[in-house]
């Protein structure tokens, strides 16, 4: 008696009849059990011994197979590994037909494919619900099987838009400088889509912005903040921002978009090799070194911030930490992946890892990057997270990016006749950098655009001076070592925070020529005035040279709280200039 319930043995009944291959060489054991499966509805093909049931099972592909144990020509034991063979992934139940009750032969059959017994003589009853249990059984097996198909077109289909997103997220985030001959790097993706990000890019003075990143998790979740930091970190770089005005907008960028849970550990860099400056801001990140030209240890910059996307406006603290870095001295950071790899025993390589790699190679820096993964290799040899480093040699060169042409024609000549003045007071100057503006302002006569870099150098330079010596009394005298560029940026950032009087000035004045245009730009401020104008201290007085060298006239007021810069250029040779 089965268990089968009334709606269950009717579905069955309505179903599609079963292919049954019965296969004995017994004549009448074949037409007893021939007729058994029919009477219950099923269709019955025959064979008389092995070799005949495998090629009737290739041709048929019948649903079921009773097969004898003991036949001759080819036993039912050889012909049920080869049926099984040639069912490959599909479920054709196989019974074996025997009287034999020895327990090492049932195993035989089992180990041969064989999924059930049916013993002779044949119980009509026990023969009905053995294939009414293997029918549901194959049925369930199909399922399956579709239900898998359709799983693994629906997965290949999302592989394909995770490669396509995965070529654009790459356009975007390495749309920058990571080509520039001062950076090595690495970047070692856990999965399709990398947690970490490394971003570089150039400013129009020529400092360079660099950001390592590493987003909480891993993958496509991991990775879906870094669009929209990529596009704020390129785009306001290319307008000139300084470090601090890039971070401010970033945290509020992923603050507003980013899911509870989700943030970027990061460290943003500006690297200044006209000023011999590294300026770094590191939230979350592990310490970055600073190494000399023979490889040794000099400076540190730990995580002092919280990361982006966690803190509100009030809270974020953009400030860098200033450091001096000379040509040749070399930068190096990572993300946490690096430090938490473990081995085999479950050992971290951690931040004694990378000092034991950096003493290895004192007295050969230019080593140090191979020589650092190669002892991560040994290590762990398969890394559990994404893993990024990131090594920047202090250039002596110039870091201006190159310029894009502008068509230059009619339009260079007409309608630039013009002068604008812009007055920043005390709020304004604590809460926003008017450079970008400015910039953006005097790039809109094409034939300026080739000196877009010296442009904003004098521009960043005028305001720096105005700002830091006039309004703010910082001394440039303090910055002749490591300790004096710390005391003046903490005191530029002190004094910037409660600056609550004062005010800069900028006019700009354009005349269009015959062949090109004459700039004035003019500088003042509230202040006393510019203490540095003499100075002649390895950094005091640094950012006047630069005007000198970069305008075709420079000429200071008494006191030096106005400047006036003169600009000349020509259509015939503005790409030289």
């Amino acid at each position: 008696m089965t268990n089968t319930s009334p709606s269950s043995a009717r579905a069955e009944q309505s179903a599609q009849p079963l292919l049954v291959l019965v296969a004995d060489d017994n004549p009448a054991d074949r037409m007893i059990l021939g007729r058994l499966v029919e009477r219950l509805g099923h269709r019955v093909c025959q064979a008389e011994h092995g070799q005949q049931a495998v090629e009737l099972f290739i041709q048929q592909s019948p649903d079921i197979v009773l097969l004898d144990a003991l036949m001759p020509t080819m036993d039912g034991f050889e012909a049920a590994r080869q049926i099984k063979l040639h069912a490959g992934e599909d479920l054709v139940p196989i019974i074996f037909l025997t009287s034999l009750t020895e327990t090492g032969a049932l195993v035989k059959c089992l180990e041969a494919g064989g999924d059930d017994f049916l013993t002779k003589p044949y119980n009509p009853v026990i023969l009905e619900a053995k294939i009414r249990a293997f029918r549901r059984m194959r049925e369930m097996h199909q399922t399956l099987q579709s239900q898998r198909d359709v799983i693994a077109g629906q997965h290949a289909g999302l592989l394909r838009d995770q490669e396509l997103a995965k070529i654009v997220f790459d356009r975007v985030a390495h749309a920058g400088a990571l080509d520039d001959a001062c950076l090595r790097y690495l970047q070692s993706a856990y999965a399709m889509f990398n947690g970490d990000i490394l971003l570089a890019a150039h400013r129009p003075s020529g400092e360079m912005h660099l950001l390592l990143g590493d987003f909480t998790g891993h993958g496509l979740s991991a990775a879906i903040g870094a669009m929209p930091l990529a596009e704020v970190f390129y785009a306001m770089t290319a307008k000139g921002f300084a470090l601090r005005d890039i971070l401010l907008e970033l945290n509020a960028k992923l603050s507003n978009i980013l899911p509870v849970g989700i943030f970027c550990c990061a460290v943003l860099i500006e690297l200044n090799p006209a000023k011999g400056l590294v300026e770094v801001w590191n939230g979350g990140l592990p310490e970055v070194m600073i190494l000399g030209r023979e490889g040794q240890l000099l400076q540190r910059a730990a995580s002092t911030n919280l990361p982006l996307g966690v803190a509100s406006r009030v809270r974020f603290n953009p400030e860098p930490v200033v450091m001096v870095m000379h040509p040749g001295e070399r930068l190096l950071c990572w993300t946490d992946g690096v430090i938490e790899c473990r081995n085999a025993a479950g050992e971290q390589f951690g931040e004694d890892g990378v000092l034991q790699a950096v003493a290895a190679h004192a007295g050969r820096p230019d080593a140090l990057f191979d020589g650092l993964l190669d002892a991560l290799e040994r290590f762990h040899g398969s890394p559990e997270d994404d893993i990024s480093l990131l090594q920047v040699v202090m250039p002596s060169r110039d870091l201006s990016p190159p310029i894009p042409p502008a068509s230059l024609g009619t339009a260079a000549q007409g309608g630039h006749d013009w002068q604008l003045n812009y007055t920043y007071r005390a709020n304004a100057i604590r809460e926003q950098n008017p450079l970008p503006f400015l910039l953006q302002t005097l790039l809109s006569i094409p034939g300026l655009r080739c000196r877009a870099g010296s442009l904003f150098t004098v521009l960043s330079e005028l305001y720096s001076n105005a700002l830091e010596h006039g309004l703010l009394n910082l001394q440039s005298a303090w910055k002749q070592d490591s300790d004096g560029f710390a005391l003046y940026y903490q005191e530029r950032s002190a004094r910037l925070r409660t600056l609550d009087d004062g005010w800069i000035r900028f006019s700009l004045d354009h005349q269009p020529v015959a062949d090109g245009g004459r700039l004035v730009i003019e500088c003042e401020d509230s202040g006393a005035g510019f203490s540095a104008v003499s100075a002649s201290a390895d950094y005091a007085g640094r950012g006047l040279a630069l005007i000198r060298a970069l305008a075709d006239e420079v000429s200071f007021s008494a006191q030096g709280s106005l400047v006036r810069v003169v600009f000349h250029w020509s259509l015939g040779h503005t790409a030289g200039q």
